[in-house]
C-alpha cells in the first residue's frame, strides 16, 4: 500500500512539473497556443491586460503587430538611419520606431506614395503570416507550386488574395501557416483579422525559423559582433549571449582628476571604457566609449608615519552605445606599482599619496555578472 501511495504521489509530482505555468487565467495549460503565449510573454514580446487576462480571441492592430514582430526578433534597439515618411503616422506615434524597423528589415512593404499605413487597422491573418515569411530566407516557389501545396490541405485556396498565394505556400511548407486546431474544416481565412492567440503562434514560429534562416538584413543584425579589445578573463558565450562573470577585472578611463589628498568620500566620478571588452574569441561584450559612473567609496590622505593614501572607486552604472543605462556594480582600489625599495619605504615610513589624472586608466572588479546580447550590445537585466 505504501509503495502504491509513493507511485501515485510520484505521478502527481511529475504531472505538476510537466504542466507549463500559464500566466493568464483565460489561457489554460491545454489551450492550443498556450506554449507560444507563455514563451513570448516570458520574453516580453506580448503582455496581458491590466486585469491580468490575455484575451486570446481579441484582435491586434497593424501597429501592435509591427512592434511585437520587432521585439520577437530582438531588434527593438536597432537604429534606422533614414526613416520613411507616412501620410498618417508622425514621429511622435507610439509605434513609429517599430514600424520603421519593420520596413528596414523588409518585414512589411511601404505603402504607395500618398496612401496611408493605417496603423490602427486590425492586422489580418495574411498580413501577419506574410511578415513572418518576410523575416526569412526561403526557397523560391511559383504560384502554381504554392497553390498545389495549399490545395492539399485547405478548402478556401481560391479565396486567397493573389499577393498572398506565394507567401502562404512558403508558410505551409515551413509549417508556419497557423490555423486553429479546433476548426472542423482547414481554412486559411486570409482576410480575417488575426486573433492575439494566432499572432502569438505565428510570431513564435517566425522566431524559431529566423534562428536558422533569417533574411539578409536580419542575418547581419543577428550576427554576433567581433572586434579587438581588452580580453575579459573567464567571460563566456552561450548562443548569442555573452557573460562577464563576477570577479572579472576591466579597465576604465577616468574623465576627471581624483586624489587621496583632495577628493572626498561620496564624490561622483565618470569614466569610459578605453577599449572594447571582448571574450577570448573576440566577441564584443562592452563597446569602447561606453560611459561609467560611480562615487568614491573610501578616501584617506597619505600621511607620513601614519598611513599610505587610500582611494577606492565604487562604480554603479554604465551607459552603453545603445543609450541603455543599467547597473554595473564594481569596485576598484587605486594602487601604485612599486619596486622592492619603495615597498620597504612605504611599509615602514608610509605617507604615499595617490592620484589619477584625467584620461588615465585604472581597473575595477565586477561584483555581479553582466549578461550581454552579442548581436546588438544590449545588456540583459
Amino acid at each position: 500500500m505504501k509503495n502504491l501511495f509513493k507511485l501515485v504521489l510520484s505521478a502527481l509530482v511529475s504531472l505538476v512539473i510537466t504542466i507549463p505555468a500559464i500566466a493568464y487565467p483565460d489561457v489554460s495549460a491545454d489551450y492550443w497556443a498556450a506554449k507560444q503565449i507563455e514563451n513570448l510573454t516570458e520574453k516580453g514580446v506580448i503582455v496581458g491586460y491590466p486585469d491580468g487576462t490575455f484575451k486570446p480571441d481579441d484582435n491586434v492592430s497593424r501597429a501592435e503587430f509591427a512592434s511585437m514582430a520587432i521585439k520577437a526578433l530582438g531588434q527593438e534597439h536597432t537604429t534606422v538611419a533614414q526613416p520613411v515618411k507616412f501620410t498618417d503616422i508622425e514621429a511622435s506615434f507610439w509605434a513609429y520606431d517599430a514600424i520603421q524597423k519593420a520596413l528596414y528589415f523588409d518585414l512589411i512593404s511601404c505603402p504607395p506614395e500618398g496612401e496611408p499605413f493605417s496603423p490602427d487597422d486590425t492586422v489580418t491573418r495574411a498580413e501577419s503570416v506574410a511578415v513572418a515569411v518576410n523575416a526569412l530566407t526561403t526557397e523560391q516557389i511559383s504560384k502554381f507550386k504554392a497553390k498545389e501545396v495549399l490545395s492539399k490541405k485547405y478548402a478556401d485556396v481560391e479565396k486567397v488574395p493573389e499577393w498572398f498565394i506565394i507567401p502562404a505556400g512558403k508558410a505551409e511548407i515551413l509549417n508556419m501557416l497557423v490555423t486553429v486546431p479546433s476548426k472542423n474544416k482547414a481554412e486559411i481565412e486570409a482576410e480575417r483579422p488575426a486573433t492575439r492567440a494566432e499572432v502569438a503562434a505565428i510570431l513564435y514560429e517566425m522566431t524559431e525559423q529566423a534562428k536558422l534562416n533569417p533574411n539578409a538584413k536580419l542575418a547581419e543584425a543577428m550576427r554576433k559582433k567581433t572586434g579587438d579589445g581588452f580580453i575579459v578573463e573567464n567571460a563566456f558565450v552561450q548562443g548569442s549571449i555573452g557573460t562577464i562573470p563576477a570577479g572579472a577585472v576591466v579597465p576604465v578611463k577616468l574623465s576627471s582628476y581624483i586624489s587621496s589628498q583632495s577628493s572626498h568620500p561620496g564624490e561622483i566620478y565618470t569614466a569610459s571604457a578605453p577599449k572594447n571588452y571582448v571574450t577570448k574569441d573576440k566577441f564584443i561584450l562592452i563597446y569602447k566609449g561606453s560611459n561609467l559612473k560611480g562615487q568614491l567609496l573610501d578616501v584617506r590622505s597619505g600621511k607620513w608615519f601614519v598611513r599610505n593614501g587610500v582611494l577606492v572607486l565604487d562604480n554603479s552604472l554604465i551607459t552603453t552605445n545603445n543609450d541603455q543605462t543599467v547597473s554595473f556594480a564594481a569596485v576598484g582600489e587605486i594602487t601604485k606599482d612599486r619596486n622592492w625599495f619603495m615597498k620597504i619605504v612605504r611599509a615602514t615610513l608610509k605617507g604615499e599619496k595617490l592620484n589619477v589624472n584625467p584620461e588615465e586608466t585604472v581597473y575595477i572588479k565586477l561584483l555581479k555578472p553582466i549578461r550581454v546580447d552579442l548581436t546588438n550590445g544590449w545588456i540583459i537585466e
